[in-house]
């Protein structure tokens, strides 16, 4: 009777323990996977990004502004117009949603309540066949905001654009400007005498009569880019001088950015003539192909001018009345003379490759020839594109290798001001401004 009772007890006695160390066990996991979530969300750094490959030429600008800045007013009847091509060429259930960002591009903590007004997603019901193209596809596009959902604070946004099992298509960067100070900037040779021939230096001044900053080198934030790349981009300065309503960032070194080159560029807006940089144009009964003539690097010549549109591609069929669903696509043969660069890798970079370094746009070396190839499916237009070395170490763009760089160089840069006081929970974006390095020549 006794050894019943103490087995018994024992018994009891292990169950309890392993009951209590299951429980801590799936505490401790979900506690786990809950910081792991949490670390996701403030970690994920959102980018222009497509997720699936039969998706090509997105498209994000201002209504009626065709390659203009992705960016509406706070409260205006300011339109987006956000355009791609499916290549499967059929018809899809289409949604989109948008994701509210830091000033960093990394998701805020705020709820969709907080920055949406009205529906949370919407389909995208607009859709045309290509017409007489030799690439099929489909052609989505949509107006925002819309009548079902209107962003009701300012920022960093991102369109997530899915399929209806939730599965997403792309991602694309936009903004939304609350504007409530003034920017006067001048971009000029750099100060530092090494520099001066090779760099551009952006002096700016911050004006704020109307809001109280409590905390200039806290509060703000600044971000500079260069034609808007994101790689080479100045997120780090504070302020160099504060008086009052008036923030001075007047660096010598530290606003600094490689001039550069004069981006190259190629029209195939047709397809039966072949403009200047069009070596040859042949289609081999499945794809359209556009033969360019071939590049040499251009670090040691001197500065030519050469018109360009700093990076960015038009889309453009000069045969069509609606080049929307009427330009075709191609592969575009690159080649560049060159040695091969045994510690980095050879890319094209333009806003055509999203200002990224993406394998699809990588080169590759051909012993024989002597030289990097690739081939890129684009759909007509006109395209400006730049080679880019990227160290196979530190992952490090070098373009002036391959592309010189001088100060005549004109370039665009753009200003971006976010405030966050202490009681904010999110970066607004107060102020934008575009210049430009053009007067130097």
């Amino acid at each position: 009777m006794k050894f019943n009772q103490l087995f018994i007890i024992i018994i009891s006695f292990l169950t309890l323990c392993i009951s209590c160390y299951t429980k801590k066990e799936v505490f401790i996991e979900k506690e786990i996977i809950k910081k792991d979530i949490q670390l996701k969300k403030d970690t994920t750094n959102y980018k222009d990004e497509i997720e699936i490959s039969n998706i090509k030429t997105v498209l994000c600008y201002q209504k009626e502004k065709e390659n203009s800045l992705a960016i509406i007013n706070l409260h205006s009847n300011d339109k987006l117009v956000i355009s791609f091509d499916d290549l499967d060429a059929d018809r899809k259930d289409y949604y989109y949603t948008i994701i509210h960002c830091n000033s960093d591009w990394t998701e805020s903590d705020l709820m969709q309540s907080e920055y949406i007004n009205g529906f949370y997603e919407e389909p995208i019901t607009n859709y045309e066949f290509s017409y007489n193209t030799i690439q099929k596809y489909t052609h989505y596009q949509f107006e925002f905001p819309s009548a079902q959902m209107q962003p009701v604070i300012s920022g960093n946004y991102i369109f997530k654009i899915y399929l209806k099992n939730k599965n997403v298509i792309f991602y694309k960067r936009f903004m939304v400007l609350e504007k409530k100070l003034q920017i006067d900037a001048n971009v000029r040779k750099a100060t530092l005498a090494e520099n001066r021939k090779v760099k551009h230096e952006i002096d700016f001044k911050i004006k704020h009569p109307n809001i109280v900053i409590p905390d200039p080198f806290k509060d703000i934030k600044v971000h500079i880019k260069q034609n808007n790349r994101e790689d080479n981009a100045i997120t780090n300065l504070t302020p160099l001088f504060v008086k009052n309503d008036e923030l001075i960032y007047d660096y010598d070194d530290e606003n600094t950015f490689w001039g550069n080159n004069e981006f190259r560029y190629f029209d195939f807006k047709s397809l039966r003539y072949h403009s200047e940089k069009v070596k040859d144009i042949k289609f081999d009964s499945i794809y359209n192909h556009v033969y360019l003539f071939s590049d040499n690097k251009r670090a040691f010549d001197h500065y030519t001018i050469q018109p360009d549109i700093n990076g960015k591609f038009i889309i453009k069929c000069q045969e069509a009345w609606q080049s929307n669903i009427e330009a075709d696509y191609a592969y575009i043969h690159f080649t560049l003379n060159s040695e091969y660069f045994s510690y980095a890798d050879v890319y094209l970079l333009g806003e055509f490759s999203e200002w990224k370094i993406q394998k699809n746009f990588k080169l590759n070396y051909n012993t024989k020839n002597k030289q990097y190839q690739a081939n890129i499916y684009l759909k007509q237009g006109y395209y400006n594109y730049t080679y880019a070395l990227v160290d196979k170490g530190s992952n490090y763009i070098d373009i002036t290798t391959t592309e010189g760089t001088h100060y005549q160089t004109r370039n665009d840069y753009y200003i971006y001001v976010y405030l966050r006081n202490k009681s904010d929970r999110y970066d607004k974006l107060v102020g934008v401004m575009k210049t430009s390095s053009k007067e130097l020549f």
